[in-house]
C-alpha cells in the first residue's frame, strides 16, 4: 500500500514537471522569467558542489534545529502545565487565541528591531512560529487522557505526580509528536523567510536573494527546491519515528497521516 502511494506520488510529480517543461519549451512562457524544470533540476543537482550554498544550508539547518528544539523545550512543559491546571488554561486562553493567528512572518520586522543579534533574531522567530502547534497538540493530548485510567491509578493511592508520569504523559505523547512534526515544517519556512527578509551572511534565503539580484532565476528555483526537499525529508523522518514509537496509537485511532 505504501509503495503504491509512493509510486502514484512519483508519477504525479513527473507529470507536473513534464507539463511545465512542455509549457515553457513551446514558447508559452519566457525562459528568462521562469526557467524550464529541466534547467532547475540540473542546477539543483550541481548545488551540493557549491561551497557557498553548502555554507548557507548549514546555517539554515542549524537555526532550524535550534529553534525547533527550543520550541519543544518551551511548549511541551507549558502544554502539560496548562492541560493539568484547567483554571489556569481558561484564564490565559484568550491571550493564546489572540497571539496564535498572528502570521509569524509579520513579526520578523519587529524581531529585527527588538533582537539586534542576527542569528538570535532568526531563531527567536522560528521559536515563536513553532511553539503554537506543539503547545496546542500537547493541550489536546492532555485532554484526551482516559479519565478512567487516571481514576484507577488514584484508587491505588498514587498522587497527581505519579498519575501525570504514568498515565497523562504517555497518553499525550503521540499528540506531542504530531505537533513537533507539524512545527518542523513551519520552522523551516520561517528559517528561510527570516533570511529573505533580514538577510545575513549565509543561509538558503540569503543565497536565493543573491541569485535573484543577479537575475539567476534558475539558481533561485534550485535553492528553493532544496529547501522544499529538506522539509519533505524532515517530515518523512519524523513521521516514520512517530509511527514506530506510537504504533499502538495509530492502530487505536486508525489515523492516516
Amino acid at each position: 500500500m505504501r509503495g503504491a502511494r509512493l509510486l502514484r506520488g512519483a508519477v504525479g510529480a513527473a507529470g507536473f514537471l513534464l507539463a511545465g517543461e512542455l509549457f515553457i519549451r513551446f514558447g508559452l512562457s519566457e525562459n528568462l522569467l521562469f526557467p524550464p524544470p529541466s534547467t532547475v533540476l540540473y542546477e539543483a543537482v550541481r548545488l551540493p558542489a557549491d561551497a557557498t550554498f553548502l555554507a548557507g544550508v548549514g546555517t539554515t539547518l542549524a537555526n532550524w534545529a535550534l529553534g525547533l528544539l527550543t520550541a519543544v523545550a518551551v511548549a511541551v512543559p507549558a502544554g502539560v502545565l496548562l492541560g493539568a491546571l484547567t483554571p489556569v488554561e481558561r484564564a490565559i486562553r484568550p491571550v493564546l487565541e489572540f497571539m496564535r493567528p498572528i502570521p509569524s512572518v509579520a513579526i520578523i520586522p519587529l524581531a529585527i528591531l527588538l533582537v539586534p543579534v542576527d542569528e538570535l533574531m532568526k531563531v527567536s522567530v522560528i521559536v515563536y512560529a513553532s511553539v503554537w502547534p506543539i503547545l496546542i497538540n500537547t493541550l489536546y493530548g492532555m485532554r484526551d487522557v482516559d479519565p478512567l485510567a487516571k481514576e484507577s491509578l488514584r484508587s491505588f493511592g498514587f498522587g497527581p505526580p505519579a498519575v501525570l508520569v504514568r498515565v497523562s504523559l504517555p497518553s499525550a505523547a503521540p499528540f506531542v509528536a504530531t505537533g513537533v512534526r507539524i512545527a518542523a515544517g513551519i520552522a523551516l519556512v520561517l528559517a528561510v523567510s527570516a533570511e529573505l527578509v533580514a538577510g545575513g551572511v549565509n543561509g538558503i534565503g540569503v543565497y536565493v536573494t543573491v541569485a535573484g539580484n543577479g537575475n539567476r532565476t534558475d539558481l533561485m528555483m534550485a535553492a528553493t527546491f532544496w529547501a522544499g526537499l529538506f522539509g519533505v525529508i524532515a517530515n518523512m523522518v519524523l513521521l516514520a519515528a512517530e509511527r514506530r514509537l506510537f504504533r499502538w496509537h495509530h492502530a487505536r485511532t486508525g489515523a492516516v497521516s
